[in-house]
């Protein structure tokens, strides 16, 4: 009874999901088990677990588009959106982000391990139907734990329902949770469907949970563990790289293409309004853009050329020339991904130094480094109050970037290695005369050479999708990235060239590790504060 009234505590204090799922159809209902009962129960169990954390639309501090913001490929100009202050070093351990994100997980851990160990009280007339939930359940609380082992390292990890006693108990040290997550995450993913559902197609099955596993693999720095899951992926033909890369990140693919492996639908929100054009796009006419999360010119700068090359080491024009005229000779991904002075949005040329043009860089709404994202921002939304629009979590070329890495940081860069990253340069649109990576140019290639070209290979394909921090921690180049001015555009005045300036940041060596917020520590005698904080 102990456990259950813990849970329940949990669960009263948790997000509107949990709420409306305990919505009691008996009034008078007191146990578990008498709103807990029905196949459809275990159903809305999974939505909400997923809606609350992962697939609202609405959270902004979570929707993996608005998460580059907390790295160099971004600025976000709301502090409340817990991305800015990130970036640019500005916090401690009174900051709100650290309990925001702490508590959201750690809340939800609560409720998914009563929902688990009661899997087996409602009635299903098909047993698979409920051994199916139950490991979208399981692989969810995978999917939390692995998320907060990044980002705190040692954190309190329980499997069961959380008692008082329990609850107390000092945290488990990063090894000792990633010793039993892994092995028992590929056995929940092994136990699940292999094919994507036709209703319920957010949930995980068998290989999107195992890509997720695989991310983290490459995270952790187990790199034979993620080739051998990106090879299993690659080899149970179930997806494919779409043909056109910009139509992935539009209406004209975002619901077709056979790329996506773990997706946020319009199902796994109950189909309620997307907001990715008002959260990304330019301050236009209507007045519906943002601008909340905009490009920096560190990653304008990050896409090479068509041939596949350095801006600063091209044959072709001098980096200035480059910075001046980003739309020089460049793979083609820029500008699927990014609008910058000169494009048109809607109607109209984007003229940022206009005080007349709506995309003017100074307006309140507009973006501070001259350039937006594409990618998400379908003009069809533009006069609209929202959108459909889906949204890759994880997509099949992640998959191949990441055998390509894990071999190359293995120092075993085979042919399979090399063909992933051609078939991600193929699709992109470079020119393969100079950019397959199997040509002689490249084939005294060291282990830098390769581990430079894979990680700005990885920057530009994921742009705006959420990865870039997460990789600037694990590669450990957060101290130089992240202590640089966030820069915008740059033009020629008077003869000289001069680049909008941002903000400076600061990255120090113990923020690889988020501190934990000072109210946790008062709560949760178990925790310990992670150094320099």
């Amino acid at each position: 009874m102990k456990k259950f009234i813990y849970a329940s505590l949990i669960c009263a204090t948790a997000l509107g999901g949990c709420e409306k799922f305990l919505d009691k159809t008996d009034p008078t209902a007191t146990k578990f088990n008498e709103f807990f009962n029905t196949e459809e129960d275990l159903r809305r169990v999974v939505y909400s677990s997923m809606t609350d954390v992962f697939s609202g639309p609405g959270l902004t501090a979570k929707l993996p588009y608005m998460e580059d913001g907390k790295s160099d490929n971004a600025y976000s100009r709301t502090e409340s959106h817990h991305h800015q202050l990130i970036a640019n070093g500005n916090f401690n351990s009174n900051t709100q982000a650290f309990l925001y994100y702490y508590e959201l997980h750690m809340k939800h851990l609560g409720r998914l391990n009563v929902f688990i160990a009661n899997a087996d009280l409602p009635y299903v007339e098909d047993e698979a139907v409920r051994a199916k939930y139950k490991g979208v359940l399981e692989g969810i609380r995978c999917l939390h734990y692995f998320w907060l082992v990044s980002r705190w390292e040692n954190v309190p990890f329980y499997l069961e329902p959380a008692d008082i006693e329990s609850a107390t108990q000092p945290s488990k040290t990063k090894d000792e949770i990633l010793s039993v997550l892994f092995p028992m995450a590929e056995e929940i993913a092994n136990k699940l469907p292999p094919q994507t559902y036709t209703a319920d197609s957010y949930m995980f099955n068998k290989f999107s949970l195992k890509a997720v596993i695989m991310r983290y693999y490459l995270y952790f720095g187990r790199y034979a563990d993620a080739a051998r899951l990106a090879k299993e992926i690659m080899d149970s033909g179930k997806y494919e790289l779409h043909p056109n890369y910009g139509d992935l990140f539009q209406y004209k693919a975002d619901k077709t293409n056979k790329e996506f492996i773990f997706t946020m639908d319009m199902e796994s929100h109950s189909n309620s309004a997307t907001n990715s054009f008002q959260h990304l796009a330019p301050q236009y006419r209507t007045g519906n853009g943002q601008s909340f999360v905009v490009p920096l010119k560190s990653l304008v700068d990050a896409y090479w050329t068509l041939q596949g090359d350095p801006i600063d080491k091209s044959t072709q024009y001098t980096k200035e020339q480059y910075e001046l005229n980003p739309k020089l000779n460049r793979d083609p991904r820029l500008a699927a991904s990014i609008y910058m002075p000169g494009d048109m949005f809607a109607t109209e040329a984007i003229n940022i130094y206009d005080p007349n043009n709506p995309m003017y860089y100074e307006n309140a709404r507009a973006s501070r480094s001259g350039f937006w994202f594409r990618k998400f921002v379908d003009q069809t939304d533009a006069f609209k109050t929202g959108g459909n629009m889906h949204f890759p979590y994880l997509r099949y070329a992640e998959v191949l970037l990441t055998y390509a890495e894990a071999k190359i940081m293995l120092n075993q860069v085979d042919a399979l290695a090399k063909q992933c990253i051609n078939d991600v340069r193929r699709r992109a649109g470079l020119d393969m005369a100079a950019a397959d990576v199997t040509l002689a140019k490249y084939a005294g290639y060291t282990q830098q050479q390769w581990t430079d070209l894979i990680r700005n290979e990885r920057r530009i394909e994921l742009a705006g999708e959420g990865r870039r921090y997460d990789d600037i921690i694990r590669w450990r180049i957060a101290e130089k990235v992240l202590n640089e001015p966030a820069l915008g555009h740059t033009r020629m005045v008077n003869g000289q060239k001069v680049t909008l300036k941002i903000e400076d940041r600061t990255f120090r060596p113990n923020n690889y590790l988020w501190p934990f917020h000072e109210n946790s520590l008062k709560v949760e005698p178990g925790l310990k504060q992670n150094p320099g904080y």
